[in-house]
């Protein structure tokens, strides 16, 4: 059945999305209420279904943890039967999603000026590599290609003199994905208000751009391009992570007060009484220095005593965790960041909960990914197909039912 709870409870969402950008943009959109239907092609579905392995049961991993909260129609849109169905349910849409090449939905008769002519409050959002504009537009782009242009992989990595180094996550994928949901929200809050919807066009390459402000800020005011710092900070030293005598912790001495705090824990009149530290413009000016002193005093102790020293006189600190550590971390679990989902086959799949919380209208992480064309049947009865007709368009490869 459509989703009705959260704070996007009862927006309706056309979902013509693949693999990342658009699926991340989707999942935020369901955690928050809204019934999405995920239309995957035939054959084979959404691409991630075959980003195996690693395979839970029959399900590609990458897959359950993009699409939970969806619902499946498999739908071949190069057939007319398949063509009408999505245009039937896009015209009953508040929300369409896609991240096809330019005008490809356009030879479909699914683009923006064609619906809005008998859909006006439609949001139609397009998640692209360079966005709807421009002399990129016809671009095809990746999250590797993005992050060279946008700047990332420059200031990303180790240091001058070594290899560019992407992000460990694909991240102008996910921001983009973020970016279209504040987006769609925005656009969805101005057409219930004014009855008119408009498109949404954002990019990962404008994902990964906006990742640079504080490294734009300093190129706009020095007109130099910041170098890759490993895990220091452009602006604030110390604020990175050391080596300690059992594996490697973060400590967060950004401003004056917390470098005070890292005084007082460290117990070193030595390095409290050095000039060249007195204040944050010293300590960059002999960034190096400071972390040749810092490097074999952390690497004396292990790991739990220097964070217990440092949460005893408040300075932010952690450990660095692998994923399957984060995973157990009893702060992400109490925040519902690791959860367990209903599947059709597999029972229950592990899941990424909702980073957002809301006090009066919560998100939901209820429902698991969906089973390849698990809700044709289900979807095309609600949009006003009788079963003869949804059997005929099955019969015709149309669409395809799980069942």
């Amino acid at each position: 059945m459509a989703r009705g709870d959260g704070p996007l409870g009862g927006m309706k969402v056309l979902d013509l999305t693949h693999v990342m950008a658009g699926p991340t943009c989707a999942l935020m959109l369901a955690d928050m209420g809204a019934d999405v239907i995920k239309v995957e092609k035939v054959p084979g579905g959404d691409d991630t279904r075959r980003a195996a392995p690693p395979k839970i049961g029959d399900e590609a991993a990458a897959f359950l943890v993009m699409n939970r909260g969806k619902r499946s129609v498999a739908v071949d849109l190069k057939t007319p039967g398949g063509q009408a169905a999505v245009r039937r349910m896009a015209l009953e849409a508040d929300v369409l999603l896609e991240n096809y090449r330019q005008g490809t939905l356009a030879k479909l008769g699914l683009d923006y000026e064609t619906l809005k002519k008998e859909n006006p409050k439609l949001v139609w959002c397009s998640i692209s590599g360079f966005g709807q504009t421009g002399p990129y537009a016809e671009r095809g782009g990746f999250d590797l290609i993005a992050q060279g242009m946008s700047g990332l992989m420059h200031i990303t990595g180790e240091g001058p003199g070594r290899p560019p180094c992407k992000v460990g996550s694909p991240i102008t994928d996910i921001t983009a994905g973020l970016l279209a949901a504040m987006g769609v929200s925005a656009a969805y809050a101005h057409a219930v208000k004014t009855g008119q919807g408009q498109v949404v066009d954002t990019s990962l390459f404008e994902a990964g751009i906006i990742h640079t402000y504080w490294q734009s800020a300093i190129a706009f005011a020095t007109g130099e391009s910041p170098a890759a710092m490993g895990s220091a900070h452009p602006l604030n030293a110390p604020y990175q992570a050391f080596e300690t005598a059992d594996g490697w912790i973060t400590c967060g001495a950004a401003n004056q007060r917390t470098w005070e705090r890292l005084l007082e824990a460290l117990d070193n009149p030595e390095i409290a009484n050095d000039p060249r530290f007195t204040d944050n413009t010293g300590r960059m000016a002999n960034r190096q220095a400071l972390e040749d002193v810092l490097t074999p005093i952390f690497k004396s102790k292990p790991s739990a005593d220097w964070l217990a020293r440092f949460d005893a006189v408040g300075l932010p600190a952690g450990p660095v965790l692998d994923i399957t550590q984060m995973h157990a971390d009893p702060h992400a679990i109490a925040r519902d960041m690791i959860v367990e989902v209903p599947h059709k086959t597999l029972g229950t799949a592990k899941a990424l909960g909702m980073p957002v919380k809301f006090s009066g209208t919560p998100a939901k992480t209820d429902q698991g990914a969906p089973v390849y064309g698990q809700h044709t049947r289900e979807v095309l009865a609600e949009y006003g197909y009788g079963a003869d007709e949804i059997q005929a368009l099955i019969d015709d490869g149309a669409v395809i039912a799980a069942d």
